[in-house]
């Protein structure tokens, strides 16, 4: 192209710029003047109340902004909660227990990092930021009969499915919780007594120090291989649950969300190159975590593969998905840096 034709292109690129009448930023900044919780597009929401289910555990019960769309959620879903620490906004994922008849929104929050501890002590009238509700760990639309295992706080999901399932008046349902404490118990047990077709067994692991097995499932719910099962808990439960479902080959029926990503300790660092950027950096843990340690900042959401916004293109090189186990050798694919482990040198276009 001539150096003229370049020209009449700027040219025309300017003539069809029409510069922003109204910033959304600078809108919001007036808005939370006059309410804190008033924004544009985005999701703010007011701290009504935080109730402790346990010594680590609470439920921070949400009061969203108009610009939360609740008709788009659906039980086992959750929402990327983001608070500023130190002058830098820091994100995680919680799992949304339920949504009140007003509005308010509940999820459940253990304290085991940056985000959940200023979280727990957040009281009335704090402000934080909220995503729109993502996620595909939500029920089959059909009555079968369904299997719910969860260990620890990945009683939220499953909690959040059990009262949708509840909904569906013929439908059996068993749940198998594995907890240290008593989150949850006595209302697990008020259904449990109030539904006729909810069965939930309850295994306390500080008392018992039963891991979940072929054997445990059979006894205590002898048709589980027929079922659909969802589950969320820790990486060595689901890592248990997932060997099993292989093993009778009905992997098909079991559908996860998890809340901890296992890393392959077996697994030698690798070189990473992020190509736009030109960094360079060795990765041992997750492709997010290791350009972190290196000083990097990718975009990142929720941490856990679900919100999608780590998402980049992998150019060359393998990686395992450490949800699944699965290899990707093929280049030019997409991949999420959060739950991704190099097992050879990676290029990321970056």
């Amino acid at each position: 192209m001539s150096s003229y034709m370049q020209y009449q292109t700027a040219m025309n690129q300017q003539d069809d710029y029409r510069p922003e009448i109204i910033r959304e930023d600078f809108v919001d900044f007036i808005a939370e003047k006059i309410n804190p919780v008033w924004a544009w597009k985005k999701v703010k929401a007011t701290v009504v109340k935080t109730r402790a289910l346990s010594p680590d555990f609470y439920q921070i019960q949400l009061r969203p902004n108009r610009n939360f769309k609740h008709q788009q959620f659906k039980a086992g879903q959750s929402i990327l909660v983001t608070v500023e620490i130190a002058g830098v906004r820091q994100q995680r994922s919680y799992s949304v227990v339920k949504f009140l008849a007003n509005g308010d929104i509940i999820i459940a929050v253990k304290q085991q990092g940056k985000v959940s501890n200023v979280l727990t002590q957040l009281t009335f009238g704090n402000i934080v930021e909220l995503s729109q509700p993502q996620g595909d760990f939500v029920l089959n639309q059909d009555v079968a009969p369904i299997l719910l295992i969860a260990s620890g706080s990945g009683i939220t999901a499953i909690y959040s499915l059990l009262l949708e399932a509840l909904k569906v008046s013929n439908r059996s349902i068993d749940l198998i919780y594995f907890s240290r404490d008593d989150a949850f118990h006595t209302d697990l047990e008020q259904l449990d007594q109030q539904n006729a077709q909810f069965k939930y067994h309850a295994i306390n692991t500080t008392q018992n120090k039963q891991h979940v097995t072929i054997e445990l499932l059979e006894e205590l719910v002898p048709d589980f291989q027929i079922r659909q099962s969802y589950a969320c808990g820790a990486s060595a439960m689901m890592q248990s649950l997932n060997q099993i479902f292989q093993n009778l080959n009905i992997e098909q029926q079991l559908k996860q969300e998890y809340f901890q990503i296992a890393v392959d300790e077996s697994l030698v660092a690798q070189p990473v190159v992020f190509l736009r950027s030109q960094q360079a950096f060795e990765a041992r843990s997750s492709l997010l975590e290791s350009a972190e340690q290196a000083g990097l900042k990718p975009t990142h959401g929720c941490r856990m593969g679900i919100c999608n916004t780590c998402t980049c293109t992998k150019v060359s090189g393998s990686t395992k998905n450490m949800l699944t186990g699965e290899i990707d050798h093929a280049s030019n694919t997409q991949i999420k840096l959060c739950i991704s482990q190099a097992i050879s040198p990676v290029t990321i276009n970056l």
